[in-house]
């Protein structure tokens, strides 16, 4: 059984796209191997969030993960800041990183751009953080998305550095775990490409019906298809995407019938349709989050019982570094 591990950001609700991404991901990844989850609250420190928000906001992802089956039985689950091991490799780690190269990391630079201002040491240091977060464990495989690609590399090289400095075989060499090919891209409503927090066009699991109804009703649509057989205007793809998902076979293929044979004047009830499909989906899953959020002995049960588990691997990894590098009790 291989271990894989993976951080979450405690950045806002959870939308579709994450679900039929992400989460379908882990869900497979718990069942076929050893699974570490996160949430990754000290890296949101760079941006000095509100001290009264953070704990809120992590309590938010943590229930809806767990809401959407991330299971405590089958995976560890846990609080970055509950293992304070992460610290001290941390630190150890920021003595084989240099300057040079930390400052050329993509995500550094487009950083110090967007806050210049803030352009703080845990900043330049965040790639060690993340190599911290993954080496802790000593992962096979660690998923990733394109703009964490950089991060991943970092952390081979900081592996392989910190190896070759002191002659040993210590740290694996994390590789990208490959998402399954089935998973869909969600688009988003405004037709501008996929579901995204910054793009404004999500639909939340936590949304309410009504919200869902009015956020779908809104989507961009046009006069309808041109002829027969036309191809569709990305906007109108969007909408046949989000339907491939969440509705049944016999419901897209009735739409699908519609818009090849250039009907016109179907796209309200394809929108009334989505919608109830959606909220179909998502209803059980906002009811299970809502319920684990109001269920303090729970979310307080999962999150010691995953920091016991994960300070036991990482107190492994950090008693054993501490004595590669020379720091040995008299």
């Amino acid at each position: 059984m291989k271990t894989v591990l993976s951080g979450i950001r405690p950045t806002g609700n959870l939308h579709l796209g994450n679900y039929y991404g992400a989460i379908i991901n882990f869900l497979k990844m718990q069942e076929e191997n050893k699974c570490y989850f996160f949430i990754a609250d000290w890296h949101s420190l760079t941006t000095h969030p509100d001290p009264k928000m953070l704990h809120e906001n992590t309590k938010n992802v943590l229930a809806e993960y767990l809401a959407c089956g991330l299971d405590p039985e089958k995976a560890t689950i846990y609080v970055q800041s509950d293992i304070p091991e992460i610290a001290e490799l941390y630190l150890l780690l920021n003595m084989h990183a240099y300057l040079g190269e930390l400052e050329k990391t993509v995500s550094f630079k487009d950083k110090a751009r967007k806050q210049p201002n803030n352009v703080n040491a845990g900043l330049l240091t965040y790639p060690v953080l993340m190599a911290t977060d993954i080496l802790i464990h000593n992962p096979d495989y660690v998923p990733v998305g394109k703009d964490q690609e950089q991060h991943l590399e970092m952390t081979r090289n900081f592996a392989n550095r910190f190896n070759h400095k002191y002659g040993v075989e210590y740290f694996k060499q994390p590789t990208a775990y490959i998402q399954s090919k089935e998973l869909t891209k969600i688009p988003g409503l405004d037709g501008s490409g996929k579901m995204g927090k910054s793009e404004g066009n999500c639909i939340y699991l936590i949304d309410e019906p009504k919200i869902i109804e009015k956020k779908v009703k809104k989507a961009l649509t046009d006069n309808g298809p041109e002829g027969i057989n036309t191809p569709k205007p990305d906007y109108i793809e969007n909408l046949f995407t989000l339907m491939k998902v969440v509705s049944t076979p016999d419901v897209l293929a009735y739409y699908e019938d519609l818009w090849n044979r250039g009907e016109t004047r179907w796209y309200g009830n394809m929108k009334k349709q989505l919608a109830e499909d959606i909220i179909k989906v998502t209803s059980p899953i906002r009811e299970k989050i809502n319920e684990i959020k109001a269920d303090s002995a729970y979310l307080h049960k999962v999150t010691k019982e995953g920091a016991e588990k994960a300070r036991e691997s990482a107190g492994k990894t950090l008693k054993d570094v501490r004595e590669i590098m020379g720091f040995k009790p008299f």
